[in-house]
């Protein structure tokens, strides 16, 4: 499993890819889109922002995977969001958009799993490195009441 440090060291040369590149590179991975999750730290209370895939979209929500590469502890990213759901996203050559986040119920991680898997196989491996349940997490636009 990936330590903190080699986790950061990843997201900081991704960074650089597309910095280098202007944009042309680092938005797609494994076929799948790339986004930018900037979430608040539960603890400190600053931004903290990732680069992510998305296996799929579903209608006007974008799925993300809180794997962590099938370690046995959930994400920083994913913790910060269950603490405050108020997320930003920005995916390539669109503004970064405030959406709210939330965990996928049982059911819709039912139906959703199999279709992230057939996306991206490496996730299947994820999951049977682990005894949590990897969660998967649905991002939206908020609602106007």
């Amino acid at each position: 499993m990936p330590n903190d440090l080699t986790l950061k060291a990843m997201n900081t040369v991704h960074r650089i890819v597309l910095q280098i590149s202007g944009g042309r590179m680092g938005w797609d991975a494994g076929g799948m889109p790339v986004l930018e999750l900037t979430t608040t730290g539960r603890k400190s209370g600053k931004p903290r922002s990732v680069m992510l895939t998305s296996p799929i979209q579903e209608g006007e929500s974008i799925v993300i995977v809180a794997s962590r590469g099938g370690d046995d502890v959930h994400p920083a990213w994913y913790l910060n969001l269950v603490a405050n759901p108020q997320v930003r996203v920005k995916f390539k050559g669109k503004p970064t958009v405030a959406m709210t986040a939330r965990t996928a119920t049982a059911e819709e991680r039912a139906r959703l799993w199999p279709i992230v898997e057939q996306k991206y196989k490496g996730y299947a491996g994820y999951q049977q490195r682990t005894d949590r349940e990897i969660p998967l997490v649905l991002l939206d636009r908020p609602r106007n009441p």
